[in-house]
């Protein structure tokens, strides 16, 4: 099923902890149409505007998915509102700059970023009304090596 113009759902549900361990990774109707929000207002614009394949590691995934991988089971990426991206050849600093700056999004987290292509940014979308706009840096805190959030 396409989301976008370049963008199937098969993509954005591909998971290999989720095959490996069985686990289904099968959205709902109201997830599929935050996914489609999601490709039309963000990942569409950002394919067209670089030209390049956009490379989703992470899209939705179920709350089993998200308790295999350790992630929080009200995680945007449940809701089908989020994605971890990459465009191979692009920083991924400029990938986030160039969404805060030229797109509507609901939040931005630069992750583990230390420079060229290291680290990824998720990104989220909600809608219009609700989208907060809320832009961090997360990077794992060498003293305690739990992950920590700041402003970006």
């Amino acid at each position: 099923m396409k989301l976008s113009a370049n963008f199937t759902l098969e993509e954005l549900t591909k998971s290999q902890v989720a095959s490996r361990r069985g686990i289904p990774n099968n959205p709902n109707a109201t997830q599929i149409d935050a996914l489609k929000e999601l490709c039309m207002n963000v990942l569409q614009p950002l394919r067209s505007y670089y030209d390049k394949p956009v490379i989703v590691s992470s899209g939705f995934r179920t709350a089993e998915l998200c308790i295999a991988i350790n992630s929080k089971i009200d995680s945007q990426h449940t809701k089908g509102q989020a994605a971890d991206i990459e465009i191979h050849g692009v920083d991924n600093k400029e990938l986030a700059d160039y969404i805060i700056n030229n797109l509507d999004y609901d939040q931005i987290i630069l992750e583990f970023y230390s420079g060229g292509n290291s680290g990824w940014v998720h990104v989220s979308y909600v809608n219009p009304k609700e989208n907060r706009k809320q832009s961090l840096k997360a990077f794992r805190d060498e003293e305690t090596q739990k992950v920590k959030y700041v402003p970006y």
